[in-house]
């Protein structure tokens, strides 16, 4: 990436170089000239912090979810999950990028926040929209995997991978294709007319685009107007290379229903990630202090789940994230800003809501309405 040294004028600019913006310009690249800016250098927002659980499943429950938002939209928005992990690996063999994508289960775990029968109720709720669950009684769960849990929920379809190498090489990927990418420069105001969109910049020069996406987190230079989201701090510890751990472990997800919850994957060399601990801060993660406190709290836990587990800890890290009240996604245009639109990846399923909004947006972009499109204005 290089600085914005003159004006420059495209068809879509794409403000944010995270793995949302990297998968925004691979969609919008087919057919437009694209420019993305960020004024930090790739990989430094939000992305850096993922752990990389590609779930399908939502932050909420699907039953809690219908509560919410029906039956009928919530069944779509879990379907429409389960496609994006699926398009995502499509992403990955098509580009042929090396980012440890591996295909995975998911064990989720009763806890504090929703015990067995409400994963019972969860997985007959899942199976009547097809979506592949089992339920594991506590007795399952100490034989085939030795945890003390009352229940669980067996799931297939997710994946697990490295968010940098993923975003690092599409943005190569797009920059290969003609993408103007440029760091260190940062969107100060936004002027809309009926022809477009003007950025203005804090390098004295202006981005003239047809049309701008926001994939900058919850950093924005304008109003979104967002009601009912949060942003949520959250941590997470990676063992040393070579950490032993049961077999299962390596093509499973774990997440346990609590809150907070605690989650866990392995990776490729060894490692062992865990994270949670989350809370309702934008700033906490921020702080030395609970990062070594959040630690330890994140250790015990685990050794309380996988008391055979010798967890050395070799990097410690935090970052932050939106939160809504349905754990969906917002991706829609900017009120009041003509040309403009905004992708917020509410919840925990960050990159899983980065391919549904590439999709969402490049199918608005040329004029054909995604039919899930309403699920996440």
């Amino acid at each position: 990436m290089r600085t914005l040294t003159a004006a420059i004028s495209v068809d879509v600019a794409i403000v944010g170089a995270g793995i949302s913006g990297a998968l925004m310009a691979r969609e919008l690249m087919q057919d437009r000239s694209v420019a993305v800016l960020d004024r930090r250098p790739p990989l430094q927002g939000s992305t850096l912090a993922s752990t990389a659980l590609l779930q399908w499943e939502i932050d909420l429950p699907l039953t809690a979810l219908a509560d919410r938002i029906g039956s009928a939209k919530a069944r779509r928005a879990y379907l429409r999950s389960a496609c994006a992990v699926s398009d995502l690996k499509s992403i990955v063999a098509e580009e042929r990028i090396r980012c440890g994508f591996q295909d995975r289960s998911t064990l989720y775990l009763a806890g504090d926040a929703y015990g067995h029968r409400a994963l019972k109720a969860e997985v007959e709720d899942r199976s009547a929209a097809g979506l592949p669950s089992a339920y594991l009684t506590a007795g399952d769960l100490r034989d085939r995997y030795g945890l003390n849990r009352t229940g669980a929920i067996l799931s297939q379809g997710s994946a697990a991978a490295d968010p940098a190498q993923l975003t690092a090489a599409l943005l190569r990927r797009a920059a290969d294709r003609g993408a103007a990418i440029h760091s260190s420069v940062e969107v100060v105001d936004v002027l809309s007319d009926p022809s477009g969109v003007t950025l203005v910049t804090d390098t004295g020069h202006v981005v003239r685009a047809g049309s701008v996406v926001f994939c900058s987190g919850y950093e924005f230079p304008v109003d979104l107007g967002l009601s009912g989201a949060q942003i949520v701090s959250t941590w997470a510890i990676a063992s040393e290379q070579g950490t032993v751990f049961p077999a299962w472990l390596r093509d499973t997800l774990v997440w346990e229903a609590s809150a907070p919850y605690l989650y866990l994957r392995t990776t490729g060399d060894g490692r062992l990630i865990v994270g949670g601990e989350d809370e309702q801060s934008a700033t906490a993660h921020a702080s030395g202090p609970k990062l070594e406190q959040k630690a330890r709290t994140i250790r015990r836990k685990l050794g309380k789940l996988l008391p055979e587990v010798e967890f050395r800890i070799e990097r410690v890290w935090a970052g932050a994230f939106g939160d809504s009240a349905t754990g969906l996604p917002s991706i829609r245009r900017i009120p009041g800003l003509d040309h403009a639109w905004a992708v917020q990846g509410f919840g925990g399923n960050g990159i899983t809501y980065s391919v549904i909004a590439s999709q969402i947006i490049g199918a608005a972009l040329r004029g054909r309405p995604d039919p899930d499109a309403d699920l996440y204005a």
